[in-house]
């Protein structure tokens, strides 16, 4: 199975299972996302969701480029980028507090998905990196525009278009990362949660809608949807197709030579 739903007490766990694709995202971990959306919402024992990946190497290394490289056209990509924005916007309007336990490295997609989670909590020594401008395009899961409404938007303009890797401490100071633990336990991620766990679950659920209320009336998912629009336009580029080209070369020269 290429994810886990585990239930504990009042909080439910997403594990990305991949740990040989560095935990990367495919339509089927897509699916089950969704699937542990639509139980934190039906389940009002649930108060927390945590969304976390596989082993300790990665958290989330993004979409997975050997499965969806064969996506060319605009078209074909718009479809791939729709499905997983909803996801995420799903996500990001949930009635319950959601949280990226980042475990790992997060690589463009998967800095997506802690940008749609309502906290991040960072094991040491990790990095993370919006570098979809070196692939020749831009965040298109809706993950640039959550990026604005957690931080200040000139360090999230800087973070996007340098497309660099930033280490936790640093994410820290721009309040991006909320907490960083030192032990890379599970444990000591969830001790963490339990001055928010010990609320009751409609007040946590209230205070979750004054802030999605806000993001409506900005538009937020109009505003999501433009991005994934202009990311599947400069998908369908051959600007973007030759990048990745070189990449997965350069990744095949790297796993030839270990």
């Amino acid at each position: 199975m290429v994810y886990k739903i585990e239930k504990r007490e009042s909080v439910l766990i997403f594990t990305i299972n991949r740990p040989d694709k560095k935990n990367a995202i495919n339509y089927e971990v897509m699916d089950g996302l969704s699937k542990a959306i639509e139980q934190s919402t039906a389940d009002d024992a649930i108060k927390a969701l945590v969304i976390t990946g596989s082993g300790s190497d990665a958290f989330c290394s993004g979409g997975d480029l050997q499965a969806f490289h064969a996506l060319k056209t605009a078209e074909e990509a718009h479809s791939m980028l729709s499905k997983m924005g909803e996801i995420l916007y799903e996500l990001s309007t949930l009635s319950k507090i959601t949280v990226a336990l980042l475990n790992g490295t997060a690589v463009g997609g998967g800095c997506e998905i802690a940008a749609a989670c309502d906290f991040r909590i960072a094991y040491p020594k990790i990095k993370m990196g919006f570098v979809q401008a070196n692939l020749s395009i831009t965040t298109g899961w809706g993950g640039g525009t959550l990026l604005y409404e957690r931080i200040q938007p000139a360090d999230a303009l800087h973070i996007l278009t340098a497309a660099d890797f930033y280490s936790a401490e640093e994410l820290f100071e721009k309040r991006f990362i909320d907490f960083i633990v030192q032990e890379r336990t599970l444990e000591e991620a969830m001790n963490l949660l339990q001055p928010i766990l010990l609320k009751n679950v409609h007040v946590l659920s209230a205070y979750k809608k004054m802030m999605t209320e806000k993001w409506k009336k900005g538009d937020l998912h109009e505003r999501m949807k433009m991005e994934i629009q202009a990311c599947s336009v400069l998908w369908g580029k051959e600007s973007h197709h030759e990048a990745v080209e070189r990449f997965l070369n350069s990744s095949s020269r790297k796993n030839t030579k270990s």
